[in-house]
């Protein structure tokens, strides 16, 4: 069954003083694209949990971020006191000097200015190490989850507009008789107007007849058009990634329905080759997030 591309995962785990949190989002992209937002201490694992992660999400733009909260009488950061006075009062002679307002929030600003807050790095023993790496796969997991109920969903409107496009195609079928009538008679009537209905050769006629209404047959287009709707569905069923073959199995549907379109000749065929169209071009846009 096809999963989403998008998604959420959240999972926390304990170790000593500290609450690990992960959270991980995802959106549709063409590739896999990792975006991490690690506090300074938990970079140095980017690259294992890159891997860990890239064998399992396979596409979308995924973003992980690390939060770690600390128990009390524990702090993540100190302000460096010496530091920020000096800068503020830097900056306030400066403000003083240009006439800014006093009433800037300057000392934000300053909080953010480099070396601040002391951001020591803290070491990561094994066992905090392995805990960070189950609560990784357990916020993945729930990704996952998200991702096939979503797919699910995905699949039912999918689904039902396959059926549609395959009704509208049923329905074209009353036309063809209707129109290969219209066009004898508009042919008849074009030729009498030069030439005496004596003077006709029959057979001749009739091939030319025969031959113009081949051109504009439609048969091999239906049939192409119902085997790509029905493989189309057979592709949603299957379990690996399946965004891109449906991608293409709708570009083969719509290349038929193109092709019913430029041979329809009558109102009433055009009309449902709009309507599938217009169905497909859903489709297309529900693809576009399928994994």
């Amino acid at each position: 069954m096809i999963q989403s591309m998008t998604g959420y995962g959240k999972a926390s785990c304990d170790q000593l003083d500290k609450t690990f949190t992960f959270e991980i989002k995802s959106l549709n992209s063409k590739q896999l694209d990792l975006y991490f937002r690690l506090p300074n201490g938990y970079r140095e694992k980017e690259m294992e949990w890159r891997n860990e992660l890239s064998g399992r999400l396979k596409r979308g733009k995924v973003e992980i971020n690390l939060s770690v909260e600390y128990k009390e009488g524990k702090q993540a950061n100190q302000v460096n006191s010496g530091v920020v006075k000096n800068y503020y009062r830097q900056i306030r002679a400066i403000a003083d000097e240009l006439g800014a307002p006093k009433d800037e929030p300057l000392l934000q600003a300053v909080l953010r200015m480099p070396e601040a807050m002391n951001n020591d790095k803290e070491n990561i023993d094994p066992g905090e190490s392995a805990l960070l790496l189950q609560a990784l796969t357990a916020a993945a997991e729930e990704l996952d989850r998200y991702r096939s109920s979503e797919g699910a969903a995905l699949a039912s409107d999918i689904a039902m507009r396959i059926g549609l496009i395959e009704a509208f195609l049923s329905k074209i079928e009353p036309f063809e008789k209707e129109r290969s009538e219209t066009i004898r008679g508009k042919l008849q009537s074009s030729l009498l107007e030069f030439i005496p209905s004596e003077s006709i050769d029959k057979n001749r006629y009739e091939q030319e007849l025969i031959y113009y209404l081949e051109k504009l047959d439609i048969s091999e287009e239906k049939t192409r058009l119902k085997q790509h709707c029905k493989y189309f569905m057979e592709v949603m069923q299957e379990t690996d990634q399946v965004g891109r073959k449906l991608g293409f199995v709708a570009q083969e549907i719509g290349r038929e329905i193109n092709t019913i379109g430029s041979k329809a000749n009558h109102s009433g065929i055009q009309k449902q080759v709009v309507l599938m169209k217009d169905e497909l071009e859903k489709i297309k846009e529900q693809l576009m997030n399928v994994l």
